[in-house]
């Protein structure tokens, strides 16, 4: 597995392992779905990006709130929507999108309900997966030159950037 370096790779690992379960059904972002062709498929979006704890490797923390929207086209089944929508719920638990785990969480906070109309009105033909999940990325930040995790508190040391004044990382 090849190290992501930002945000938008997370989408783009989503709708790749999406296109290998799902293989006749649309998947793409919001300019995939712009038009008035087919809506029949999943609509990947980027609600927020907020700042997250760092990994243990020192790496910055990216919590992203992704949402997958399943649209049936009008027509369908009742409720093939909310069928779709389990699915992906199924798919998403546990699922780091082929991506490396240093670097990608597990999604958290994972609920599916169905949409809302401009009336306030539930939409039973589309259903939103919502979650949240966090990427850890740049550089990993407490390796000294040969590998092991080091430490300072600030209150400890004299010279934060000293490196002789810090200690091995308990384990």
């Amino acid at each position: 597995m090849t190290l992501i370096e930002k945000p938008s790779q997370l989408p783009q690992a989503i709708a790749e392992v999406l296109h290998a379960a799902f293989p006749g059904l649309k998947v793409g972002n919001h300019q995939d779905f712009q038009g008035a062709g087919e809506k029949t498929g999943v609509l990947i979006t980027v609600e927020g990006n907020g700042p997250g704890i760092r990994s243990r490797e020192g790496r910055k923390a990216h919590a992203l709130d992704l949402s997958l929207k399943a649209m049936a086209a009008p027509g369908a089944l009742p409720f093939d929507a909310c069928d779709l929508a389990s699915q992906l719920m199924d798919l998403v638990l546990d699922n780091r999108w082929n991506l490396p785990p240093a670097q990608c969480d597990l999604p958290t906070n994972i609920v599916a309900a169905p949409s809302l109309r401009s009336t306030s009105d539930p939409d039973y033909d589309t259903w939103t997966v919502s979650f949240t999940q966090t990427l850890y990325l740049g550089p990993a930040l407490l390796n000294d030159p040969i590998g092991k995790p080091l430490f300072a508190c600030t209150w400890d040391v004299s010279n934060i950037d000293d490196p002789d004044q810090y200690k091995p990382l308990a384990e």
